[in-house]
């Protein structure tokens, strides 16, 4: 068969596209940021679209042979890059469009817990969906994931990771809040037999274990799985949390989409519940949390994601500050300085006060610039090559104007190695998925 997943490279959808290329599928893959995904899977077909602004026609087009399609595009919250009502609703109404003209089969994944009467824009939006489709004439099955465990780790199981390796202690917002789990592979095996002509169509189905989760209990067992010794969990109000959710908030217009937005929280406060009973009708028997984590055993590399996850804003933050705070110093009180240090390696002062003008205000400017780009997703990187170059730049010129330096007590020039060996850190950190 000829399937179409869209969000072919994201935690479910690459997992949907894995398993469809395992059975034998000829699979096209549509996203908005391709380079990636075609390294990963580069016997697919990759095309671009954007659900936004994707129209009908263009889906119809993108739909053309095809024998289904699988949409595991979403979103969490509103934000610069993300409109839920046109990603969950609008696009979902002309990928119905799209298959009422081609015939494809439409197998559209949502979340566990959606049903009539949410009022979360999450929930909201994912309910419209399942109503457009429900309401359509095509051959449709509606999937519905609990909290979706993998081997990979991507949005909030990536937090939920690094909440549970904290160091000394658990942190918890809505402790006793019940999940309900299912594993990536066997949401792919779902999609798997939706996909069939013989699988009957108009069905919405819920893909979780029965076991009801406390988020506590949760973390505590990642933990575990995780290799780490036990550690209480502090159960803390949602006030606390609240704060750095306005702030992640925040950051989303700078394009980092953090799970620690105020949708995820208030996901979480509903919990996650599904009809365990619902996977029967495919012939599924989804795993358990334990038999899920006991599928796929961690190594060092999970300990170190979980470890770092937490400590990659930390250092993008501290760069950020390290290099503001040097470029305003620069620009305010550091000429005299400049001028006294070049004077003091014997340059004449007619040559050194233009000089340390340039230089001191110049690369203040720089510095001040690398600061603000690396606060943005989007120039994050360069700016964290920049913050290289220059520290190397810096470095070099001291070397040559004042090689004594390297002694000296305070060691202004070996101070900056650390500074650029974090932004090498930061480099290796940067990948969201």
């Amino acid at each position: 068969m000829r399937i179409v997943v869209v969000g072919a490279y994201g935690l479910i959808g690459s997992y949907v596209t894995a398993r469809l290329l395992a059975d034998g599928h000829g699979v096209v893959g549509v996203g908005r940021d391709l380079v990636q995904a075609r390294r990963r899977f580069p016997t697919v077909d990759w095309r671009a679209a954007d659900l936004r602004t994707a129209t009908a026609a263009d889906w119809t087009a993108l739909l053309a042979d095809a024998d289904a399609v699988v949409n595991c595009a979403g979103a969490l919250q509103d934000g610069p890059r993300d409109d839920l009502k046109a990603v969950h609703a609008d696009a979902v109404a002309r990928l119905v469009e799209a298959c009422e003209a081609t015939g494809a089969r439409l197998v559209h994944i949502s979340a566990a817990g959606v049903a009539a009467g949410r009022v979360d824009p999450f929930g909201a939006t994912k309910q419209l969906a399942e109503s457009l489709i429900a309401q359509s004439r095509i051959d449709w099955i509606v999937l519905k994931p609990g909290l979706v465990i993998a081997p990979a780790a991507y949005g909030g199981t990536a937090l939920l990771r690094a909440l549970a390796a904290f160091p000394l202690a658990i942190p918890a917002v809505h402790a006793n809040a019940r999940v309900q789990v299912v594993a990536a592979d066997d949401v792919a095996a779902a999609v798997s037999i939706a996909v069939r002509p013989d699988t009957p169509p108009g069905q919405s189905l819920d893909l979780v274990h029965a076991e009801p989760v406390a988020l506590a209990d949760l973390l505590t067992r990642l933990r575990g799985w995780l290799g780490l010794g036990p550690a209480p969990v502090v159960a803390l109000p949602a006030a606390v949390a609240a704060i750095p959710a306005k702030a992640a908030d925040a950051l989303a217009f700078l394009g980092w989409r953090s799970p620690m937005r105020s949708a995820a929280l208030q996901q979480l406060r509903l919990g996650v519940a599904g009809n365990a009973a619902d996977a029967a009708r495919l012939d599924l028997e989804p795993k358990s949390l334990d038999q899920i984590l006991a599928a796929m055993p961690s190594g060092v590399q999970e300990r170190w994601f979980a470890k770092a996850w937490l400590a990659k804003p930390l250092i993008l933050a501290t760069l950020s500050a390290f290099w503001l705070v040097s470029g305003l110093i620069g620009l305010t009180v550091g000429r005299a300085a400049a001028v006294a240090l070049l004077t003091s390696a014997d340059m004449p002062q007619p040559l050194a006060q233009p000089l340390a003008q340039a230089f001191v205000v110049g690369g203040g400017i720089v510095d001040v610039a690398l600061a603000l780009m690396v606060a943005h997703r989007r120039t994050a990187r360069l700016a964290l090559l920049g913050m290289i170059a220059v520290t190397a730049a810096y470095l070099t010129g001291g070397a040559i104007v004042r090689p004594d330096l390297w002694l000296d007590p305070l060691g202004p020039l070996v101070k900056s190695i650390p500074a650029a060996v974090l932004a090498l850190a930061a480099l290796a950190l940067l990948d969201e998925r």
